[in-house]
């Protein structure tokens, strides 16, 4: 009896040490099955599955690599994800070397994957002939249609494959003619179609200049995304009344330059092709654009106001397009060209120029409002891409309240609050101030028009010895017509960046603006705009392949990512009442 109750007892205990370890290693019983997953967790499951095989790739092409992009390409639901996941399939693709695509063994189901590599070798066979490459993708969507790069083309690829633009194509160029915006559209008016006509060579000295204009149209710029340098007269060059100034006073205008300021800068395209002008303000953008395929162009140069280049870039018409503005947030999968007077540009300019000068800890000075918000949010942005810590910054309201300041006695501390994210408010520039975490300010960038910059430099002088204070750097925003050998003096070691028809590159260009403009620098700067407008429409087929690095009259100019026209502008510095370059 004993021994049944024994064997029982032991068989109890191997039954329940049998179940502990089921328990343990996950194992549950019949009846207590866990539920199956629902479609979106098994998704995601799978989605982290596929990115986990891409991440431990570290950026090496393999067939796994694309074969996990595929899998994920199903799953994504964001447009805008959808696309970043056939641009990187694109881009591995084209990462394979010639001995892994030999060795490729494609299974029966991977219909989609031997698409991808058709494409690939399509690209392949046609990529140094433009004409030959668009015919050869069309062709391979028609013989995979349901694969997800025929759906949406990969955007590198996509601008590739499109038409060339041959050297004798009527170009069509967009631009307001009428309305507030007149003013601006016919600066760069002039300066393309002067461009296609020939412009004067460097050898001659400037037109001395006029007086300042006043404020009038400021939220036109604003909107255009051009900066606000100085606000443009309404004057057109017709109503333009040229002023006459004794030898004397054209000699001491033109020493101004130093002898050394030329910068090389390339020959502009002069030929006969057609160009016709259309204004953006006479019809409905939809409506001007049916005109312009009616009429035979084959490139488009414009629109020039944002949501006319938003509109032009929804209705696809299949021309290509340099749009002469930049939008906020640029749809991937365009094959639109930008280009503009961007601000951003040349903050971006200031902040590789002081890293390039070894400075570490520096303060911006930028208006209190939007546009001194995104300065210094692009300058911190591009500091610490390249290296920099963080930046400080301090803002000023207006000329006013700078005035008011100085008879106070209130100068401006080398301090001040580090730039926030854009989603927080720089402070004003009477706030607390903090040190800067990096050690003594060694470097001051300031973003001002020549009135507010000629009271912000005394207020620093107030602050800090001149031996002590750090060097001082200004955006072309200060640059303006007007200033004269006086302002040159006050500011005797400032630098400052601008476009090179402002810095005595080409001198009888330069003269021919000033005439045509009275002097009015924001004027001058669209026009030479429109000079490099053209320069682009003539080198169209580099810029949409990337390739195109042209020295114009608005700046350096080399395409980066969506096909956006970047401009590095030279810098120059005020030394002894003249203007000359600085060398790195």
């Amino acid at each position: 009896m004993l021994s049944s109750i024994f064997v029982r007892f032991k068989t109890g205990l191997s039954y329940t040490a049998i179940l502990s370890a089921l328990i343990m290693s996950g194992c549950t019983l019949t009846g207590q099955q866990e539920q199956p997953l629902t479609p979106a967790a098994k998704a995601e499951m799978e989605m982290k599955q596929f990115q986990k095989v891409i991440d431990d790739a570290q950026g090496l092409a393999s067939l796994d690599v694309i074969r996990a992009y595929i899998g994920l390409e199903t799953l994504i639901t964001d447009p805008e994800l959808h696309q970043k996941n056939i641009d990187d399939t694109w881009l591995t693709l084209t990462k394979l070397t010639p001995e892994q695509r030999r060795g490729v063994v494609i299974k029966a189901d991977e219909n989609t994957l031997q698409g991808w590599l058709d494409l690939l070798n399509t690209y392949e066979y046609n990529k140094d002939d433009a004409d030959k490459l668009s015919t050869a993708v069309r062709e391979w969507q028609t013989r995979y249609p349901r694969n997800p790069a025929a759906l949406t083309l990969p955007v590198s690829l996509l601008r590739l494959s499109q038409p060339s633009v041959s050297a004798s194509s009527q170009i069509a160029l967009l631009l307001p003619l009428t309305g507030q915006a007149k003013v601006f559209g016919e600066a760069i008016r002039q300066g393309f179609l002067d461009a296609q006509s020939g412009l004067p060579q460097p050898q001659a000295m400037p037109e001395p200049e006029s007086p300042k204009n006043d404020d009038s149209l400021a939220s036109i710029l604003e909107e255009l995304g051009i900066k606000n340098t100085e606000t443009p007269t309404t004057d057109t060059a017709q109503e333009t009344t040229e002023k006459t100034e004794t030898t004397q006073d054209k000699e001491k205008e033109s020493s101004a330059f130093s002898s050394n300021t030329t910068l090389r800068l390339d020959p502009v395209a002069q030929n006969a092709r057609q160009v016709i002008v259309y204004d953006t303000n006479s019809q409905p953008i939809d409506i001007l654009l049916k005109k312009v395929q009616q009429d035979g162009a084959n490139l488009i140069v414009g629109p020039l106001l944002k949501p006319e280049v938003m509109k032009t870039i929804e209705l696809q018409s299949g021309l290509p397009v340099l749009a002469l503005n930049e939008l906020d947030a640029i749809p991937s999968a365009t094959t639109v060209c930008f280009f503009s007077l961007s601000p951003e540009d040349e903050t971006r300019n200031a902040a590789q120029h002081l890293r390039q000068q070894q400075k570490a800890n520096p303060l911006i000075i930028v208006p209190d409002n939007k546009f001194g918000q995104r300065m210094a949010q692009t300058f911190a942005d591009e500091w610490q891409r390249t290296g920099g810590g963080t930046v400080l910054q301090q803002t000023f309201s207006s000329v006013e309240s700078l005035k008011a300041s100085i008879n106070r006695g209130v100068g401006i501390r080398m301090t001040g609050t580090p730039v926030l994210p854009t989603e927080n408010a720089p402070l004003p520039l009477d706030s607390q101030s903090i040190p800067s975490a990096g050690g003594a300010i060694d470097s001051v960038y300031i973003i001002a028009t020549s009135d507010e910059l000629t009271l912000i430099k005394p207020m620093i002088d107030m602050a800090i010895s001149t031996q002590k204070r750090p060097p001082i750097y200004v955006s072309s925003r200060s640059n303006q017509g007007g200033t004269g050998p006086d302002f040159r003096m006050e500011m005797d070691g400032i630098q400052f960046s601008d476009i090179p028809l402002m810095t005595g590159a080409n001198l009888p260009l330069m003269q021919k603006a000033s005439s045509k403009f009275a002097n009015d620098y924001s004027l001058m700067r669209l026009y030479a705009m429109g000079i490099d407008a053209w320069s682009l429409a003539n080198n169209y087929n580099d810029l949409t392949k990337g390739t195109l690095h042209f020295n114009g009259i608005s700046g350096s100019l080399r395409v980066e990512d969506n096909c956006t026209v970047y401009r590095q502008l030279p810098w120059m510095q005020f030394k002894q009442g003249k203007i000359e370059p600085v060398t790195q």
